[in-house]
C-alpha cells in the first residue's frame, strides 16, 4: 500500500509541475488581482450563515448596509458570496457612488470580481439632473457604463428619451439609444432608430433615419446633430426641411429654430409643392416667418405650374412674401445680376428682374431683350404681364425694338418709342408700335419668296402675325413710306439705325443659362430720359 501511495503522489506532483508549466507558458502563474477588492459588510439587524449547508453564504436581513470600493449599497436582505465575491439583494435596494450617483431599485445581482450590477424591476438611475427609469439595468463601474435593454425612459430638465435599448456614462454624460428612440422637447419631437445625447451639453447627434416635428415644420435627416438648448440643427446627407407644403433640401442645413431661419449648402433644392416653383443653388437663406428666401452660387428658379417650366437663373435670387398673414398678400421675386431666362416659347436676358404676383408683371431693367421664336424684342425696360404662368402681353419701354429674322441677311425691323406686344397661345399674335416710328418690313410671295421692302414712318403702327411670322402691317395717323423691289435696295434701308441681331446672347437651353455672354462692345443700349406725360406733369406741379 506504500508503494502506490507514493505512485499516486507522484503522479499528482507531475501533473501540478505540468500545469505549472503551461500557465508559465501562457503568461506566468495567475495572482490575485489587487484591485479585485472583497465587498464589504458595513451593518445588518440580523446575520444567518450555515456552514454545512452553505458555508461561503452570509444571509442578511434588515436595513443592510454594504460597500465595494467606493460603492455603498443599501438594501433591506441581501445574501453575499464569499467564494464568488459577489452579492444579491432585494427590497429598497440603492447604489451611491459619491455624491452624484445613485441607482434604485427592487433586486440587484452584483459581482464583485467584474464589477458589473444587475438591477431589476423599479429602476432608477439618477445623476445629477438626469434620471433614467426602467425595469432592467445593468451597471458597469469599471468602464463606468449603465444600459437598459427591455425599453427605458432618461429625462433631464429640457427632454425625454425613450428607446428600446439605452446605454449612459456618467463620467462623459454621453448617451446611446436604439429602436423606437423618440426624444420629446417642449418645441419639437425626434424619432429615430438610433441616436446619441450628451445629458451635459443637450446635443443630439442624429446616426440613422430621423424626423424632427414641431407644429412650424418637420426636419427629415439620417446624419446630424440638433443642440436641444439653443434649437439649432447642423444636418447632413441631404437632410429635408419642410414647411407649409415647401422643402429645403441640401447637402448639409442648419436651422436655427428660436430665429425661425435656415440655410442649406450646396446642391439645393427649394420645391414649392403649392405654387409649383422650386428654387435651385448653391446656397439659400430660407426665413420661415417671413416667407422669404435667398439664393446665390449657380441660383436657378424654376416655374413649373403649365408643364413647359420656365427657367430665370441671375447672381442672386431672392424671394419675398408682401402683406404675410392678411388677405392682401402676394409673393415678389427679384434676380440682380446676369440675369437669364429660359422656356421652350421665350427666352430673355437682363441685368436685373422682378416678378411681383400681385398684377403677374415680370419687369426687366438695363439692356433687356426678350425673344419668342424669330422674333426679338428690346428697349431700356421691358414689362411681361402673365396669365397662368404664360405669357399675356409685354410692354417695351424707350429705344423699343422688334426684329423677326426672316433669313441670314434680311430682318423685317420696327422701331418706335415704345411697344405692346399681345401673345396667344405662347405666340406673339399683335405688336402696337407708338411714337418715332421706323419701319422695315419685307413684302413676300404666297411661297415665302422676297418681292421688295417696304420702308415706312409713322407714329402708330399695328403689327399682326401668324405662327411667329409678321404677315400684315398697318399704319394709323400720319405716315409716309416707299416700296423697293428686291434688286433696288439702298444699303441704308436694309437696317434701321438701331438694329442688332443678338443672337450670340439668346439662351439656348436651361443649362446654358450659367453661362453669361455680354453684347459686344459698342451695342450696350445708351438709356434715355423718358419725357413725363401731360398727367405726371400735372402730379408734379401739385
Amino acid at each position: 500500500m506504500g508503494l502506490e501511495n507514493n505512485k499516486k503522489r507522484f503522479v499528482f506532483v507531475a501533473c501540478f509541475l505540468v500545469g505549472i508549466l503551461f500557465m508559465w507558458a501562457q503568461g506566468g502563474v495567475p495572482q490575485e488581482d489587487p484591485k479585485k477588492t472583497k465587498i464589504i459588510l458595513l451593518h445588518a439587524n440580523q446575520g444567518v450563515a450555515d456552514k454545512i449547508k452553505m458555508p461561503d453564504v452570509q444571509i442578511l436581513i434588515g436595513d443592510v448596509r454594504l460597500r465595494h470600493d467606493s460603492m455603498y449599497m443599501f438594501c433591506d436582505s441581501a445574501l453575499i458570496f464569499e467564494n464568488t465575491n459577489s452579492l444579491e439583494a432585494w427590497g429598497n435596494v440603492r447604489m451611491e457612488q459619491g455624491d452624484t450617483l445613485f441607482i434604485y431599485g427592487d433586486r440587484l445581482y452584483y459581482d464583485g470580481f467584474t464589477q458589473v450590477a444587475e438591477l431589476r424591476e423599479n429602476v432608477r438611475m439618477i445623476n445629477r439632473d438626469v434620471t433614467l427609469v426602467t425595469d432592467s439595468f445593468n451597471y458597469d463601474r469599471v468602464y463606468d457604463l449603465g444600459y437598459y435593454f427591455d425599453g427605458g425612459m432618461m429625462t433631464d430638465p429640457d427632454n425625454v428619451l425613450t428607446s428600446d435599448w439605452g446605454q449612459y456614462s456618467p463620467a462623459t454624460k454621453m448617451s446611446v439609444f436604439n429602436h423606437d428612440v423618440k426624444l420629446v422637447n417642449p418645441q419639437f419631437e425626434l424619432t429615430s432608430d438610433t441616436l446619441k445625447y450628451n445629458t451635459e451639453s443637450r446635443v443630439a447627434i442624429i446616426l440613422g433615419p430621423s424626423d424632427i416635428v414641431s407644429d412650424q415644420n418637420h426636419i427629415y435627416s439620417e446624419r446630424g446633430i440638433y443642440n436641444t438648448v439653443l434649437n439649432q440643427a447642423e444636418l447632413l446627407d441631404r437632410s429635408i426641411l419642410t414647411n407649409n407644403g415647401k422643402t429645403l433640401t441640401g447637402d448639409s442645413l442648419f436651422y436655427d429654430r428660436l430665429n425661425s431661419f435656415g440655410e442649406a449648402f450646396e446642391n439645393v433644392v427649394m420645391n414649392d409643392e403649392i405654387n409649383l416653383n422650386m428654387l435651385r443653388s448653391n446656397y439659400v437663406y430660407y426665413h420661415e416667418l417671413a416667407d422669404s428666401a435667398f439664393a446665390t452660387n449657380r441660383a436657378l428658379a424654376i416655374e413649373y405650374s403649365q408643364g413647359d417650366s420656365l427657367y430665370v437663373h441671375g447672381d442672386t435670387l431672392m424671394l419675398t412674401t408682401k402683406n404675410i398673414l392678411t388677405d392682401s398678400v402676394y409673393r415678389e421675386m427679384r434676380a440682380y445680376h446676369k440675369v437669364r431666362i429660359y422656356r421652350t416659347d421665350v427666352q430673355g436676358v437682363c441685368d436685373s428682374m422682378v416678378y411681383i404676383t400681385k398684377d403677374s408683371c415680370m419687369t426687366m431693367y438695363s439692356d433687356p431683350i426678350l425673344w419668342n421664336y424669330d422674333q426679338q424684342l428690346l428697349g431700356e425696360e421691358i414689362k411681361v404681364y402673365m396669365n397662368d404662368s404664360t405669357i399675356d402681353w409685354a410692354h417695351i419701354i424707350n429705344q423699343a425694338l422688334a426684329i423677326e429674322k426672316k433669313d441670314s441677311i434680311h430682318y423685317n425691323q420696327i422701331s418706335g418709342r415704345e411697344m405692346k406686344a399681345y401673345f396667344e397661345q405662347q405666340e406673339m399674335k399683335k405688336v402696337e408700335v407708338i411714337a418715332n416710328l421706323l419701319l422695315i418690313f419685307y413684302v413676300e410671295e404666297q411661297d415665302s419668296t422676297l418681292i421688295g421692302l417696304n420702308y415706312g414712318e409713322g407714329s402708330l403702327l399695328h403689327l399682326f402675325l401668324d405662327k411667329g411670322k409678321m404677315e400684315k402691317a398697318v399704319m394709323i395717323g400720319k405716315s409716309n413710306g416707299t416700296l423697293y423691289p428686291m434688286t433696288q435696295i439702298p444699303e441704308d434701308k436694309k437696317h434701321l439705325p438701331s438694329f442688332a441681331w443678338f443672337d450670340y446672347i439668346r439662351p439656348l437651353s436651361k443649362d446654358d443659362l450659367f453661362e453669361w455672354r455680354p453684347k459686344r462692345a459698342g451695342e450696350a443700349l445708351q438709356k434715355t430720359t423718358r419725357r413725363a406725360s401731360s398727367s405726371s406733369k400735372r402730379d408734379l406741379i401739385k
